[in-house]
């Protein structure tokens, strides 16, 4: 049987793109170059920001989207992921425009934690003001607790992790960024998370388990696993 090539939507950002296709790699079991997996990326830095979209009405990614997912298919790909969470806001609009399916990073994550997680109900989550503000944590786990930071934190940590001109976006991966970090999973513990979801891919850039002392689930590396595990169940 053929094996299954991967394609990935990305450039949202170029360095969250970078990330998962090197959690790929390390994945795979593989002792030469023959034994690693066929990736296609289409690198699109120039998707319009999904959270501007979606907080203040700017443009539409939407049609980049689409354009980006029918470039992977016409190449050839047997399924795709998309590095970015806030996408996925965008997911049924971009998976009726191709035939290929698109593994959805938030159901990989549900999936995860009711088999891994069960027993923890408290969640608290890290991602970006569109994802917090449309949901797409709470309604995909509706059956946990999910604590997210305050309008305050979202603005003065996260999003200046995130977004800020010191922040990871703009190619920084220490410094305020580790310390803004720091507080935030401090804060959301206070307020009983049992575990943290890193959910937005640049957080989980520059978040390790190593930095803090209870479950982090991460999106990025569930969906690099669920990726390589789908191509290697098909041979």
């Amino acid at each position: 049987m053929k094996e299954k090539i991967i394609g990935i939507l990305g450039g949202m950002g170029p360095d969250a793109t970078c990330v998962l296709f090197q959690r790929i790699i390390s994945l795979t079991n593989a002792k030469s170059d023959n034994e690693h997996i066929r990736i296609i990326i289409d690198n699109n830095p120039k998707i319009p920001d999904r959270t501007s979209a979606i907080l203040k009405g700017t443009n539409s990614p939407v049609p980049e989207l689409i354009k980006t997912a029918v470039n992977l298919e016409n190449a050839g790909v047997d399924f795709v992921i998309i590095p970015c969470i806030t996408s996925h806001y965008f997911f049924d609009d971009i998976q009726k425009e191709i035939s290929v399916p698109i593994l959805n990073a938030l159901q990989i994550t549900k999936e995860h934690i009711d088999k891994e997680h069960k027993s923890i109900n408290k969640i608290g989550v890290i991602a970006t003001s569109g994802t917090i503000k449309t949901n797409l944590f709470q309604k995909m786990l509706e059956n946990k607790d999910i604590i997210i930071p305050t309008d305050e934190e979202q603005e003065e940590l996260v999003m200046k992790v995130i977004y800020g001109e010191e922040g990871v976006k703009a190619g920084n991966r220490s410094g305020k960024i580790k310390t803004y970090l720091s507080e935030i999973v401090h804060r959301l513990k206070e307020r009983g998370a049992e575990a943290i979801i890193s959910g937005c891919t640049e957080i989980s850039i520059v978040l390790d388990q190593a930095d803090i002392d209870i479950p982090l689930i991460d999106p990025l590396t569930l969906m690099a696993k669920k990726s390589v595990s789908a191509v290697k169940d098909s041979i």
